[in-house]
C-alpha cells in the first residue's frame, strides 16, 4: 500500500478524483443579454458556475481564508444541498492547518457539524479536522474529536497518532499506538509504522524503536521505503549509526530521502566524512539520483561543521546549476555554512541578492554577527530586520543577538535588547527569559539577572538553572548553593543540570566535603551521571587539588568525550603538575582522539611550567602539521610557552607571525617581556598595541606593570598606572596596587610604596604585605619589615610561604631567637617549607635536583666538576656569600650548604651532559645571591650561555654579566 497522506485521504474514502484545473472558457455556453437598440435578433450561449471547491481553493491558495469561509457560508445558506460542499471544507480545513488558523477552522467545524448535520459523521471531514486542530498545536481539541467519533477508522488513527507526534508529543503517541493494536482489529499499516517509529526517535527510546522495528517486519511492512526512511532517522536520533546502516542497505527500494536520512544519520552522529561520502556515493553510485533541496540543507551543515569552505563552494555550483539556490531553505543554508566557514564577505554577498528572506535568513546573519562578537553589526540587522513588513523577530532572533552582548559583555547593548524584547512581548517566553537572566549573570550584573527571573511567573526547573548557572559559572558560588536550596523548597526537583551546577560551585568554594557527598549521594542511589555532572565532578575533585581521585573518577567514565580529557589535561598544569598532564595527553593520542585547542594550549602551559622548549617546539611543529596554529587561543600559547621556556626571542617570533592578533596574544606578548626584564621592550610593544586599535584591558596593565617593575622603570610605571585610570578608566584592582607596591618596594622606595597602600580604596591583602616584606629583607629595612609581619601573620596565619619570609627577614639581621620561635610556631601548626628543587631539560629528559641531593647516581661526577668550576670562578673574584644561608650554623657549615643549592647541582650537571649550547635551568624559589654570583662567573669561565628561571623572573646569565642587571 502507497503512503497516504492527509491531503490525499479524501480521494482514498470517496473515490472522487479532485479537479484542481482551471475552466476553460471557451469550451463553456455563455448566456448574453446585449442592449435591444443594438441588437435584433437574440444570441444565446450557456454559462455553467465552477464548482465552489475551486473557487474557495484560489482563495485559499492567495491567503484569503477568511473569505474563503465567508463564501463556503453564503453558499451553504443559499444552496443547502450542493454536492460540492465536502470538498471545499476539506480544502478549507487544510488551508487552515497549514496556516495555523484555529480561528478559521473552529468556524468551518461549527458551521458543517450544527448547521448541516448529514456532514458531521462524514469520515474524511473528522478526519481533516483531527489534523487542523494538530497543526494548529491544539492537540487535545483533535483528541476531543477523536474521541467523540462513535466508529473510527485506521485513517483516523494514524492522523491523531500524526498528530501527536506533529506536538512532539512522542509518549501519547505511543500509547495511542498501543491502543490501536490491542483494542481494535485493525493492523498498522505503512503510515501507521513511520508515525509510530518517529515517536521512539523522539523518545530516544531505543529498546522501543527495535521492537517498533519487529512489528514491522512480522506484519510485513518493513519493506515499504516510507518505513524504511523512518527506521533510518530514528537510530539515527538513538545514536545506533550502526542499526541505522544496517536498514538502509538492506531497503529493497530506496528513494531521494533514504540517501538525505543516511547522510542525516552521519552527520548528526559526528561522522562528518561519512555523511559527505554518502552525498557523492547518492549521485555518482548505482542510484545516480540528483540532489534536492533537502540534500543541499543536509549537506550544507555538514561543510559548515567541518570548515569545508571548498567543498561548500562545489555544493553551491552544484544548488545553482539545479537551479536551487534561490530555494529559500538552500539559500538560508549557504549563507549559514559561508558565515561558519569564516567567509563573511560572501555570506554578506549572498544574503544581500536573496529573491526572498524570511525570520531563519535574519536569524542567520543575526547569528553569524554573535559568533564573531561583532555587537553592532548584530543590532544593525535586527533594525534593517524591522523595517521588512513581512517579517518579524522571533524568539531565536533575540538569543542569537544576546549571544553577541554576551560574547562582548555589553551590558548597555544588553539592556537596550532587553527593552526590545518587553516592547515585543517577548519577555514572557521561556527560553528569552532563561536566555536573559542567563545573559545579565555572565556580564557581571547579577542584580539585573535577579530581577528577570523574579519577574518570570511561571518558574521552572529551567528557569532556577539559568540563574544557579549564572552564579556558579560567574564566580558568585556562594550565590549559587543558596539558590540552589531555594528551588528545592520551592518543590521542584533539580534535574542534572541543577546537580551539576551544584557541584560547580562547590569545586570554586573548594567545598570537597559537600561535593564528596553529592558524588556519594548519586553513587549510593545507582543515578547515571550525564556528561555535565561528571565533568563538573572532575572538576571538583581538580580544583580542591585532589589529582589522585580526579584520575580514578576520570578513568572509571566509559565513554570520555573531548570535553573530559581537556579538563583533566588542563587540571595537572592548574596543580603544578605539567609532567602528568603531557603523559595523559600522550594516552589520549594512543587512543586515536584527535585533541581540540584547549587540550594543545594545556599542553603549551605545562611546557612553560617545565620550561620544556624542546618539547614545546615539537608540539609547535605538531601545531602546524594540524593547522591549528591560526587559532588565536593556541597562538596566544604559543607566544607564552617560549617566553616562559627563557626563548624570548622565539616568543617574538611566534608573536610576529600570528594570523591574527587579539588584546590575549598582546597582554602575553608584554607579559613575556616583563619576566625576561626587557621593560623597554614591554613598553614599546604596549604602545604599538593602542596603534593597532586594541583597548588595553586590566590584564594588560597588570602585565605592563610588572614588566616596569622587573626592569626597575618607576616613574614609567606610575605614569602608566595614572593613565590606566585617566585615559582609559579602569579602577584599579588589588593585583594592579600590589604590582605599584612591588616596584617601589624593590627601588627600596618605601615612603611612596607606603603612601600608596595608605591612599587605598581596600585594605591590603597578604600580597602586597609580602611584596613589602620580601624588599624589607633584600634592603635591610628591619623596623619596617617586623610591622609589615606582625599585619601578615595576623592576616593569613596558616600559610607556610608568610612564615618563611618572616624568618628569612630575622634571620638576615641575626636575631635568631625570633628564627627560632617562629619556626617552633610551624612546627606546631603542622606548616612546612618548600624544599629548593631545581630541574634541568637534556634532549626530551628533565633532571631534578634538591637541596644538598648527594644521593644521585652521578653524585661524584657533578661534585668533581663544582670543585674545579669553584677554583677557576675563584681565581677572578668569587668569594662565598654566607649571608645567603640563613640558618645559624658556623662558616664551613655555611659553605657545604651553599655548595649543595640545586640550581649549582642543575648548573654543573648541564654543563657535564651537553656541549656549546646554552644550560637552561629552572628553579621553584627564589635564587639566592651567592648562586647568582657564581653563576654569572661560571658563564664566563666556561664561555656558555646559562638561562635560570626561578619563581619571580629570568636570568640569562653570559660573558659574566646577568640580564638582571642584579635587580630581582
Amino acid at each position: 500500500m502507497a503512503l497516504v497522506s492527509p491531503s490525499l485521504s479524501f480521494h482514498h474514502h470517496r473515490q472522487i478524483q479532485l479537479t484542481t484545473q482551471k475552466p476553460n472558457l471557451h469550451s463553456l455556453p455563455l448566456i448574453l443579454n446585449p442592449p435591444k437598440s443594438c441588437l435584433t435578433t437574440q444570441t444565446t450561449t450557456t454559462i455553467t458556475t465552477p464548482p465552489i471547491s475551486q473557487t474557495i481553493e484560489r482563495l485559499c491558495q492567495s491567503g484569503h481564508l477568511d473569505q474563503a469561509f465567508l463564501l463556503l457560508q453564503r453558499e451553504f445558506q443559499e444552496n443547502p444541498d450542493l454536492g460540492d460542499q465536502a470538498n471545499a471544507i476539506s480544502l478549507l480545513l487544510q488551508s487552515c492547518g497549514q496556516a495555523k488558523n484555529i480561528e478559521i477552522g473552529r468556524k468551518v467545524h461549527d458551521l458543517f457539524s450544527t448547521e448541516h448535520t448529514h456532514l458531521r459523521d462524514d469520515v474524511v471531514l473528522n478526519t481533516r479536522l483531527i489534523t487542523m486542530y494538530s497543526m494548529c498545536e491544539s492537540p487535545s481539541e483533535s483528541r476531543i474529536l477523536f474521541d467523540g467519533l462513535e466508529r473510527k477508522n485506521l485513517y483516523q488513527w494514524n492522523a491523531m497518532i500524526s498528530g501527536y507526534n506533529r506536538n512532539e508529543l512522542w509518549e501519547d503517541a505511543m500509547w495511542l499506538f498501543c491502543e490501536l493494536v490491542s483494542a481494535t482489529e485493525f493492523t498498522p499499516d505503512n503510515f501507521t509504522m513511520p508515525c509510530v517509529v518517529k515517536a521512539c526517535g523522539g523518545l530516544l527510546c531505543l529498546e522501543l524503536g527495535k521492537a517498533v522495528h519487529g512489528m514491522a517486519a512480522k506484519t510485513g511492512v518493513d519493506s515499504d521505503v516510507f518505513v524504511g526512511n523512518a527506521l533510518i532517522g530514528m537510530y539515527g536520533k538513538c545514536g545506533a549509526v550502526g542499526d541505522a546502516v544496517k536498514v538502509f542497505e538492506k531497503m529493497p527500494v530506496r528513494n531521494l530521502v533514504s540517501w538525505n536520512a543516511k547522510m542525516f544519520v552521519y552527520s548528526e552522529n559526528g561522522y562528518a566524512e561519512e555523511s559527505l561520502a554518502v552525498f557523492w556515493d547518492m549521485m555518482v553510485g548505482e542510484d545516480g539520483l540528483r540532489p534536492d533541496s533537502a540534500t543541499l540543507v543536509t549537506v550544507l551543515p555538514v561543510c559548515a561543521m567541518e570548515k569545508e569552505v571548498e567543498m561548500g563552494r562545489l555544493v553551491h555550483g552544484l544548488a545553482v546549476r539545479l537551479g536551487l539556490s534561490y530555494e529559500l531553505m538552500v539559500s538560508n543554508a549557504l549563507v549559514d555554512m559561508y558565515l561558519k566557514c569564516g567567509c563573511v564577505s560572501e555570506a554578506c554577498l549572498l544574503f544581500d541578492r536573496s529573491v526572498q528572506r524570511n525570520v531563519v535568513s535574519w536569524n542567520v546573519r543575526i547569528g553569524g554577527c554573535s559568533r564573531e562578537g561583532d555587537v553592532y553589526g548584530a543590532f544593525n540587522l535586527l533594525r534593517q530586520m524591522q523595517m521588512e513588513e513581512k517579517t518579524k523577530a522571533n524568539a531565536v532572533t533575540i538569543l542569537n543577538a544576546l549571544s553577541a552582548c554576551v560574547e562582548c559583555h555589553r551590558l548597555r547593548s544588553l539592556k537596550e535588547l532587553h527593552g526590545f524584547a518587553i516592547r515585543n512581548s517577548f519577555q514572557n517566553d521561556d527560553l528569552v527569559a532563561n536566555a536573559l537572566v542567563a545573559a545579565y549573570a555572565k556580564c557581571g550584573s547579577f542584580s539585573f539577572a535577579d530581577r528577570v527571573f523574579y519577574d518570570i511567573e511561571d518558574k521552572t526547573v529551567s528557569s532556577w538553572n539559568a540563574l544557579i548557572g549564572g552564579y556558579a559559572q560567574n564566580g558568585e558560588p556562594t550565590k549559587a548553593v543558596e539558590k540552589f536550596h531555594q528551588m528545592t523548597l520551592s518543590g521542584l526537583e533539580p534535574d542534572w543540570f541543577s546537580i551539576g551546577s551544584l557541584l560547580l560551585a562547590c569545586g570554586h568554594l573548594k567545598a570537597l566535603r559537600d561535593g564528596k557527598s553529592i558524588h556519594g549521594f548519586l553513587l549510593r542511589n545507582g543515578l547515571e551521571m550525564d556528561s555535565f555532572v561528571g565533568i563538573s565532578l572532575l572538576s571538583l575533585y581538580i580544583r580542591c587539588g585532589k589529582l589522585s581521585q580526579a584520575r580514578l573518577f576520570f578513568n572509571k567514565i566509559e565513554e570520555k568525550n573531548l570535553v573530559c580529557w581537556n579538563t583533566m589535561i588542563s587540571g595537572y598544569p592548574q596543580n603544578g603538575l605539567p609532567e602528568n598532564s603531557i603523559d595523559l595527553f600522550r594516552e589520549m593520542q594512543r587512543d586515536g582522539i584527535q585533541p581540540s585547542e584547549i587540550a594543545i594550549a594545556s599542553m603549551f602551559s605545562a611546557c612553560a611550567q617545565l620550561s620544556a622548549s624542546r618539547l614545546g617546539k615539537e608540539m609547535h611543529g605538531f601545531v602546524i602539521k594540524a593547522y591549528l596554529d591560526e587559532d588565536p587561543f593556541v597562538g596566544s600559547s604559543i607566544v607564552d610557552m617560549y617566553a616562559k621556556s627563557g626563548c624570548i626571542k622565539q616568543s617574538c617570533i611566534a608573536f610576529e607571525r600570528l594570523r591574527e592578533r587579539d588584546l590575549v596574544s598582546w597582554t602575553v606578548m608584554i607579559a613575556g617581556y616583563g619576566i625576561h626584564g626587557c621593560g623597554r621592550e614591554a613598553i614599546e610593544l604596549f604602545e604599538r598595541m593602542q596603534l593597532e586599535g586594541f583597548k588595553p584591558d586590566g590584564f594588560t596593565f597588570i602585565a605592563l606593570l610588572v614588566a616596569c617593575g622587573h626592569a626597575g622603570l618607576v616613574e614609567e610605571g606610575l605614569e602608566y598606572f595614572s593613565e590606566m585610570q585617566t585615559k582609559h578608566g579602569i579602577e584599579p584592582k588589588i593585583e594592579h596596587y600590589t604590582c605599584i607596591v612591588d616596584m617601589l618596594s624593590r627601588a627600596a622606595q618605601f615612603d611612596r610604596a607606603l603612601r600608596v597602600v595608605e591612599r587605598m580604596p581596600v585594605e591590603p591583602d597578604a600580597g602586597i604585605l609580602s611584596a613589602l616584606l620580601s624588599a624589607c629583607r633584600i634592603h635591610g629595612n628591619l623596623s619596617l619589615g617586623e610591622q609589615i609581619s606582625e599585619k601578615l601573620l595576623k592576616l593569613d596565619p596558616y600559610k607556610a610561604e608568610n612564615y618563611v619570609s618572616v624568618s628569612n627577614l630575622f634571620a638576615r639581621s641575626g636575631r635568631w631567637d625570633n628564627v627560632r620561635r617562629l619556626r617552633g610556631r610551624m612546627k606546631e601548626m603542622g606548616l612546612k617549607k618548600d624544599v629548593g628543587c631545581s630541574w634541568v631539560e637534556i634532549g626530551s629528559k628533565f633532571y631534578h635536583f634538591k637541596v644538598g641531593d648527594d644521593l644521585l647516581a652521578e653524585w661524584e661526577e657533578i661534585h668533581g666538576m663544582w670543585r674545579t668550576l669553584e677554583q677557576k670562578i675563584t681565581k677572578i673574584g668569587y668569594s662565598f656569600d654566607t649571608a645567603s644561608v640563613l640558618h645559624e650554623l658556623d662558616e664551613e657549615e655555611k659553605v657545604d650548604i651553599l655548595r649543595g643549592h640545586s640550581e649549582k647541582l642543575a648548573i654543573t650537571y648541564g654543563l657535564l651532559k651537553t656541549k656549546g649550547v646554552a644550560v637552561r635551568v629552572f628553579k621553584n624559589l627564589r635564587m639566592c645571591g651567592d648562586c647568582h654570583t657564581a653563576a654569572k662567573l661560571v658563564s664566563k669561565v666556561e664561555n656558555r650561555v646559562i638561562i635560570v628561571r626561578d619563581n619571580k623572573r629570568f636570568h640569562h646569565f653570559s660573558d659574566g654579566l646577568c640580564s638582571c642587571g642584579d635587580y630581582w
